[in-house]
């Protein structure tokens, strides 16, 4: 992933982040050695973001799309409740596994049920409502997770979508399948009606989505 700021001052506030217990270097370690897409792998930052971001909801039922090796689970996890869970979806065996055992081994390991299969029919046999969402699987599905999701968000829940700034490659004219896959939800999440937004350039972009009291 390509760096939205500048690399020395991403570097500078990565510095000045909390830095998380030792598990996750070596989570990072590895999935930098044994997956071919270690950038997918949300890191100290935005981890520590999304952990601030359940204290601060008080979120206690969270459902993640797209798990990884995991890092993103255990950040959550660690700021819930101990009677909080975590629903988090995947397809690939081999990323989940690493994920399990450094769930386990982080003492978060119970809070947290892995479901392998296509997203969109694991969250239809989901019932809500979720205090958060977190979308940050296979970019061409991202609208479509959106609408499947936004009816089981809670009232007061909260809906994040990562990679909402694709490296910059959002404000270029054209682009690969992925890069026009998020410069539409980008567009569908700012007209939908329903919701209000708001885009962070946190990482690789966050947009932050809460549904509109009816």
């Amino acid at each position: 992933m390509a760096f939205i700021v500048n690399e020395d001052v991403e570097d500078y506030a990565a510095e000045h982040t909390t830095k998380p217990d030792e598990l996750f270097d070596r989570l990072a370690a590895e999935t930098r050695e044994k997956t071919t897409a270690p950038q997918m792998m949300v890191g100290r930052i935005e981890g520590g973001f999304l952990a601030a971001l359940v204290r601060l909801t008080g979120a206690k039922r969270i459902l993640e799309l797209g798990t990884f090796t995991g890092y993103s689970s255990i950040s959550m996890a660690s700021a819930l409740p101990p009677d909080g869970r975590i629903t988090t979806c995947d397809v690939d065996p081999e990323a989940t596994g690493i994920a399990r055992r450094y769930m386990n081994e982080s003492g978060h390991g119970g809070k947290i049920e892995i479901r392998l299969g296509p997203a969109l029919e694991t969250i239809e046999t989901l019932d809500g409502p979720f205090d958060l969402v977190f979308i940050d699987s296979d970019k061409p599905n991202y609208e479509n997770y959106y609408e499947a999701v936004l009816s089981k968000l809670a009232e007061d829940g909260l809906l994040i979508a990562d990679n909402v700034l694709w490296s910059g490659r959002v404000v270029e004219p054209d682009g690969d399948e992925s890069t026009q896959a998020i410069k539409a939800f980008n567009e569908h999440v700012r007209n939908d009606q329903r919701v209000t937004a708001v885009m962070l350039t946190v990482r690789d972009g966050m947009t932050l989505v809460r549904r509109r009291a009816e």
